[in-house]
């Protein structure tokens, strides 16, 4: 474990308002970067961005939370300033589950908290399903935890995932790479992304870019090939443990959902979370509100983070002084009385 510690590197940097440290954890295939708030022996906190972002969607929320916490954002692979993953290999949500693993044991965090938008969430909430001992609290911001897709679609999603790849890698090199100028790619983001702000679209901007011959570039992703079901899925959140924070945006994740079966899938998540006395909150916003208004948001998440996190950590270090002080006393008395005898 020691040895995974001496390969994570911080690269400090700072501005007026707060000093951050930039993450780069060694993976097979290249690096997992990311960025630090926080003091280095505060409560750890895993932050994961959605689906195509990168962990610059924190930058407003965090510098509100709770300043007990250690805060580590990352740049999921191939999102942000992380590797791509090697040429003819899939981006799949249990892939990401792994790199979680990693990131986590390099930092050496046994326990730790996590905070997730959107559909990177539904990935990584089958970590804590998959090791429910490691992880205390989860906060979801505008996510179910899971996105159930039917059976019967899930063969036309896999057949579509190939051929996007296949035919991908018959395009020549030239091709596969699209230019931008920066402007475009303000465009381009902002097009695909109507609920960005225009300051949005510029924090994302600069992790989310490459520099290319003649501009920029975004990272190429495909289709998650791996789907579960929503029986699966309500299976997987059975075996959770943790405290369970949801805020859902009104005009949020739900709005996408075109398909009856989609929202009713959604449904029976909420009503699971709320057969376990989850807190389900919905603020107004939309998919980005974490982004967009992080004031909106903090206060719900900061008072969950003080009470089932900062609050329980002080009970248990105070319980654990009252044990040692109790044991000390206990071993003075016995001293004591050996010395009579």
């Amino acid at each position: 474990m020691m040895q995974a510690l001496k390969g994570v590197r911080h690269l400090h940097s700072s501005t007026v308002k707060q000093a951050v440290s930039e993450l780069c954890v060694p993976v097979p295939w290249g690096e997992i970067r990311g960025k630090v708030w926080g003091p280095d022996h505060g409560r750890p906190v895993l932050c994961v961005h959605g689906w195509a972002d990168n962990c610059g969607t924190f930058n407003n929320l965090i510098p509100l939370l709770p300043k007990e916490c250690r805060y580590v954002a990352v740049d999921l692979a191939g999102h942000g300033l992380s590797s791509h993953r090697p040429p003819g290999v899939f981006y799949t949500f249990p892939s990401y589950v792994m790199d979680v693993r990693r990131v986590v044991d390099a930092l050496q965090w046994n326990k730790f908290s996590i905070i997730g938008h959107s559909m990177g969430e539904c990935g990584h909430f089958k970590c804590f399903a998959l090791y429910p001992e490691m992880v205390d609290a989860v906060v979801l911001l505008d996510s179910y935890g899971f996105l159930p897709t039917d059976l019967k679609e899930i063969p036309k999603v896999v057949r579509q995932g190939f051929e996007e790849l296949l035919q991908y890698e018959k395009k020549p090199e030239e091709k596969k790479t699209r230019v931008y100028t920066y402007e475009n790619a303000v465009e381009r983001l902002s097009a695909a992304n109507p609920t960005l702000s225009e300051q949005s679209v510029h924090i994302l901007l600069e992790r989310g870019l490459v520099q290319v011959e003649g501009g920029t570039a975004f990272f190429i992703l495909f289709k998650n090939i791996v789907r579960i079901s929503v029986e699966q899925s309500l299976e997987m959140q059975s075996r959770i443990k943790a405290s369970v924070l949801v805020v859902l945006a009104e005009d949020g994740f739900e709005k996408m959902f075109s398909e009856p079966d989609q929202k009713r899938f959604t449904s029976a998540l909420l009503q699971g979370y709320r057969d376990r006395n989850v807190s389900v909150l919905t603020v107004p916003g939309d998919h980005h509100i974490h982004l967009n208004k992080p004031d909106v948001v903090a206060r719900p998440v900061s008072d969950f983070l003080q009470t089932k996190v900062l609050s329980q950590s002080a009970t248990q270090t105070s319980n654990s002084f009252a044990f040692t002080h109790i044991t000390h006393r206990f071993c003075t008395v016995r001293l004591k009385l050996t010395s009579m005898l």
